[in-house]
């Protein structure tokens, strides 16, 4: 489905096409409302609206170095066992 600058503003209900330019162009991202709404608009998921980005994000979430360490003090504890 394609839709113009104008129809997607319509649609979206924004004062004017200034922002979805910018969105297409990467210089900002929708809100997570207009992320939503335009899921709906081109019946398709969120993370396939920026397929790429959604890639590069999960690569850097789960990447060795990007894991977070939880010093032992801060990790949940176990529960003392009490026995019979």
């Amino acid at each position: 489905m394609e839709f113009s600058q104008g129809e997607v503003k319509k649609h979206l209900k924004l004062k004017s096409t200034a922002m979805i330019s910018r969105w297409e162009k990467g210089l900002a991202m929708p809100s997570g409302e207009n992320l939503l709404q335009l899921s709906i608009l081109y019946k398709t998921l969120v993370n396939q609206l920026y397929s790429e980005l959604a890639q590069e994000y999960q690569r850097e979430l789960f990447s060795e170095e990007s894991r977070v360490v939880v010093p032992k003090r801060y990790r949940k504890k176990k529960p003392f066992d009490r026995g019979p």
